[in-house]
């Protein structure tokens, strides 16, 4: 079996990315067009990440270059995880960062396209968010990005588009040595998320579900290297009505943010969308006056955070460390 046979999505998992709109991207990479860039160009609202950072939601380019890897099977996921077996990637069989921004932009205008021509669209930003490369690149789709052994160079290249403002990865924190080469070869996003879950390894098992023995070891080192990686730092951390909300984690949850000294913490309810419908209840998602009360009581362990704003469309609450040096608003990446 050679490289690309290795390395490729399997045909079945290939058609039903694609029957959910995703936009395959070479072998193992893919895009989508998320909700609330479509939204934005239909003046119906932006994601919060253009509230809470200034970042272009119209023009965000949501991709992975690594679809269907994960070495996590986290109950709230609403991604199709339950097809993710592989848990890593060598540099010889994948393909080149260049080669999937590439495809990712083509891909992406050909799933924007059909928007265009909805009565209701902002003409200039369709034609901005269509014509013009994206400014904005969530690398945060499916799987997990650090998985792919060239994320360094994947950011790196998108560096050399002068268009591009800001690029945001997000971690589930079981690579910490993928991101400590990343530091050491100049090569970090403009903003990297850590995803926390749990306060405690137990409870960590149950909700992450790690395919590592020592998942909740790799965590805590990723939150260990936070506070010396050069890029502003935020840590995601989902609430789950009625299962990892219990008041009594709260300072256990205060040690482990106060360990990673995360310029921002996002507190955001888990939503009822996708395969988590499989795992989880509606009555697990949180309300947002229930996330504003947590925040507010994890505040009380944690003096050196504030709450700094929040978006009840989205259900979540920013902290902001005070002593940060970074602002709210992003101005280039």
């Amino acid at each position: 079996m050679d490289n690309e046979e290795r390395i490729a999505l399997p045909d079945a998992v290939r058609g039903r990315y694609e029957k959910a709109v995703y936009g395959i991207a070479g072998r193992h990479s893919g895009v989508q067009i998320c909700a609330w860039t479509k939204k934005a160009l239909r003046n119906k609202g932006v994601c919060y990440k253009q509230r809470f950072y200034g970042v272009d939601c119209h023009r965000c380019c949501q991709m992975s270059p690594s679809l269907a890897w994960c070495q996590q099977a986290c109950v709230f996921c609403w991604r199709p995880m339950e097809w993710m077996k592989r848990t890593s990637m060598e540099s010889s069989e994948v393909d080149a960062p260049e080669a999937i921004i590439g495809e990712c932009v083509a891909k992406r205008r050909k799933l924007i396209g059909g928007i265009g021509g909805a009565k209701d669209v902002r003409r200039a930003a369709f034609d901005d968010s269509f014509g013009l490369f994206p400014s904005h690149w969530a690398i945060s789709l499916s799987g997990e990005p650090t998985i792919y052994p060239k994320l360094g160079e994947l950011v790196k290249a998108l560096r050399k588009h002068g268009e591009v403002r800001s690029i945001f990865i997000v971690t589930n924190g079981q690579e910490s040595e993928r991101l400590r080469g990343m530091a050491e070869e100049g090569a970090l996003p403009t903003q990297l998320y850590v995803s926390l879950t749990a306060p405690d390894e137990a409870l960590f098992k149950k909700i992450n579900r790690s395919r590592y023995d020592d998942g909740w070891a790799r965590l805590n080192r990723t939150l260990e290297l936070l506070p010396s990686l050069g890029c502003r730092r935020v840590i995601r951390l989902t609430l789950i009505k009625g299962v990892n909300d219990a008041e009594a984690g709260l300072s256990s949850y205060a040690r482990l943010l106060e360990k990673s000294q995360a310029d921002f913490i996002e507190i955001k309810s888990y939503m009822h969308l996708g395969l988590s419908r499989q795992r989880l209840g509606r009555e697990n998602m949180a309300p947002h006056n229930h996330v504003l009360e947590w925040a507010g009581k994890l505040l009380t362990f944690m003096p050196g955070y504030r709450l700094e704003d929040d978006d009840p469309q989205s259900r979540i609450a920013l902290l902001k460390r005070k002593d940060s040096p970074h602002g709210n608003i992003i101005k280039k990446v």
